[in-house]
């Protein structure tokens, strides 16, 4: 009996179950293309992990023989094990090991410890990869966030869509209150009419249902294309592989019909709970009475304000979905483009801001000492080269005299004030602090020299006086100070405690406060042009090559690579850019493993990285929005239908049209406005507190506020109920008066 009902109500009505099987078919089209991508930026995850970091699980460091080797892949759980060749070194081999059942690998990498004889602390996680296959190991105190994210996202959009679904159902069973009513007074139960009308939404979305997972496949399919041929056009771009797995299938499947039933089964249950005489009676008329009028839309609009406020108050249960998936909508798509503001803001606080003007071409040169590289004198005589720096990056330690510090420092508390935890040697009054050396090549530190006002030739440093004042700037504004008295005529530079020397005479006592003076041959504020960030409180110095030749067994923490900065003749063109480029790789030779940037090539890469990050996400925004104007819409339409006797008899007693018109006006405008209204607020406070976490200017922001887009929005919202009043609006003052004031009948 159900199902011959569910199948004639079908198919005598047509507008109705098309709304459902719309609805059902966008929930399964996006549910099964968010899936899909997420699925698929997963593997895309994993494998640029692997790439990058090695696709091993564990990895065991000390002294291991072949026997031992031996002995771990025999273990029960062992995949594979191999020697990494690249980190033995000093009789100490590193051994990488891939499992079988990578959720033991906290269990078991102990226990291949201790059976070779070694500790615990000789055994290293490749957590970032284990955290993609969700695998949490104790010891990782970084946050793994690609999980919650995907499934927060996933929530909200099944949430989204149950309102909308939720609406088409709801219209419909809505209409069919008085029939429901005649069915329970013949003795159907509460149970029989829950299970017809679930019965029914899978008879209507089930096909719905299927065609929009395929659909939604076939698009994310599409979609990883055309990211490959973007990602194809960009230096070291790596293609996605399009990844599908049957179960990602079913789960869509499910999911898809989890939500259509839950949409389904919430306005079911809720008319099933009427009593019979309340349903042929039609409780979905509005009830409205002198408690429920609006004071502000009355005083404002007068009788058609009063009775637009009444019928909104009167349905305001059944109006609190339109408003939160509208409020959503809003919120989504105001925090995202705030989102992107704030963003590119911090961009051009951190790299192009710094960096865009200060280099033309950077080549990085791998595991050579500066002292080795031969063709110094070939990147210097380029035809398309003005200036060229070569230098390498070392660490080391300063011996800073507490009574050495600046005025300024001194004034703000000290070293210590800057710098908690930092208390002075107890031999000496002396601070220990890191310093950051830079050497340059000859030619360059003399370069830098006339740059300064400097004799060239002369061996000594130049330091680089500043120290960040982080008590009265932030680092998205920094402020220096000088770092040290400009009366030092030397200072003390020695190794890195418990870092190896290269010069086997030199004490091994971290505590030992003799070190190697250098001359200071002058301070500045102004560094080379490079491309480098300093430490916040490193003591920076700049010194030449024969200077570190001199005594840098005694101090040791050289960096492996050595950098090339360039600067063009033509520093604005990407040809010349290009040429200046190839010219010093070709100059560089073949015999060095080489890395190469060009500023303006860097600048477009990052530049559509960023936009297709923008892009992906700003999808999702449009995504979250089109939903939540399509409920809106929806539900005004279906709003409307159900109150054709309302209106009806507002015109029998004398309303005219054009009132009544007057009247969808201002429900509109409620509709729209109020959710607006409270996601501006919300968007507010969230900005707001975006802003001081990320310790940016608020009025930098305000000048920049995507104050446009987000206008663009709130119109088109405003537009598309105003259209939905509009369709039903006419449909409704075309009927027949006689018609509507007549009670539902069983079709």
């Amino acid at each position: 009996m159900w199902k011959n009902y569910s199948l004639d109500y079908a198919k005598n009505n047509k507008n109705g179950s098309l709304s459902i099987m719309a609805a059902s078919f966008i929930a399964a089209l996006f549910l099964s293309l968010l899936c899909s991508l997420f699925y698929n930026f997963w593997l895309d995850n994993i494998e640029g992990t692997k790439q990058e970091d090695g696709d091993w699980h564990g990895r065991i460091t000390g002294e291991i023989n072949e026997k031992d080797l031996t002995d771990i892949r025999l273990f029960a759980n062992v995949e594979k094990a191999e020697i990494n060749a690249e980190l033995s070194r000093n009789g100490q081999s590193a051994v990488d090991i891939h499992f079988h059942n990578k959720r033991t690998i906290s269990r078991d990498m102990p226990l291949i410890a201790d059976a070779l004889g070694l500790t615990e602390s000789s055994v290293t996680y490749n957590y970032q990869l284990l955290s993609l296959y969700f695998i949490r190991i104790p010891g990782d105190n970084k946050p793994r966030l690609i999980l919650p994210a995907y499934l927060a996202i996933v929530t909200l959009v099944c949430i989204s869509l149950i309102l909308i679904i939720h609406n088409s159902f709801a219209v419909s069973m809505n209409s069919r209150i008085h029939q429901f009513g005649i069915f329970s007074s013949i003795g159907a139960t509460p149970a029989q009419i829950r299970a017809a009308l679930v019965q029914e939404a899978l008879l209507l979305s089930l096909v719905p249902l299927l065609a929009g997972l395929l659909l939604g496949l076939a698009l994310s399919f599409g979609i990883v294309v055309i990211m490959n041929a973007a990602v194809a056009k960009l230096p070291g771009g790596r293609p996605m592989d399009f990844g599908f797995h049957p179960l990602i299938f079913a789960g869509i499947l499910l999911l898809s019909l989890l939500t259509v039933l839950v949409s389904a089964y919430l306005p079911a249950r809720r008319l099933s709970r009427l009593s019979p005489l309340e349903a042929i009676r039609g409780t979905d008329e509005l009830q409205l009475n002198r408690k429920k009028r609006s004071r502000l839309l009355s005083a404002l609009f007068g009788m058609e304000g009063e009775l637009a406020g009444a019928a909104l108050k009167a349905q305001k249960k059944a109006l609190r979905t339109t408003s939160l998936s509208l409020t959503l909508a809003f919120l989504g798509f105001m925090l995202m483009q705030c989102f992107f503001t704030l963003s590119g803001i911090s961009t051009d606080h951190t790299y192009f801001e710094r960096y865009q003007n200060v280099w033309d071409v950077m080549v990085t040169v791998k595991d050579t000492a500066i002292e080795d590289f031969e063709p110094s004198e070939n990147t210097r005589h380029l035809s398309g080269c003005r200036s060229a720096v070569i230098y390498q990056k070392a660490k080391a330690e300063c011996l800073l005299p507490s009574d050495k510090q600046s005025p300024e420092l001194l004034s703000l508390g000290g070293l210590e004030a800057l710098i908690p935890g930092l208390p002075p040697l107890r031999s000496v009054p002396c601070y220990r602090v890191n310093a950051s050396l830079v050497i340059m090549d000859d030619n360059s530190f003399d370069e830098y020299c006339g740059q300064l006002g400097i004799a060239p030739g002369q061996k000594g440093t130049v330091l680089l006086n500043r120290i960040w004042d982080s008590i009265n700037s932030n680092f998205r504004y920094a402020q220096y100070i000088p770092y040290v008295a400009e009366s030092m005529d030397s200072i003390t530079l020695q190794r890195i405690a418990d870092t190896p020397s290269a010069d086997a005479s030199v004490p091994e006592n971290e505590n030992q406060t003799d070190g190697t003076e250098i001359p200071v041959l002058a301070y500045t504020q102004d560094a080379p042009a490079l491309r480098e960030e300093y430490e916040d409180y490193a003591l920076v110095t700049f010194l030449p090559l024969s200077l570190w030749e001199e005594i840098k067994g005694r101090i040791g923490g050289v960096e492996k690579d050595i950098y090339v900065r360039l600067l063009a003749n033509d520093s604005t063109s990407p040809e010349a850019l290009d040429a200046l480029e190839k010219d010093v790789l070709s100059a560089i030779g073949t015999d060095y493993a080489l890395e190469s940037e060009n500023r303006i090539q860097e600048r477009i890469t990052n530049e559509k990285m960023i936009g297709g990050y923008e892009l992906i996400l700003g999808g999702f925004c449009v995504f979250f929005a089109i939903i939540g104007v399509a409920h809106v819409f929806s539900n005004t339409l279906g709003f409307l239908y159900q109150r054709k006797r309302e209106f009806a008899r507002y015109q029998s007693v004398g309303l005219t049209p054009e009132g009544i018109r007057k009247m969808f006006c201002i429900e509109a405008l409620v509709i729209a406005g109020k959710p607006v209204l409270l996601s501006l607020l919300l968007t507010a406070v969230f900005t707001a507190f975006m802003i001081k976490a990320s310790y940016l200017a608020p009025m930098e922001f305000i000048t920049k506020a995507p104050v446009i887009p987000i206008l663009l929005f709130v119109l088109t919202v405003f537009v598309f109920v105003a259209l939905a009043y509009f369709l039903g609006g006419r449909k409704i003052l075309r009927g027949e008066l006689a018609e509507a004031l007549r009670d539902d009948r069983m079709m």
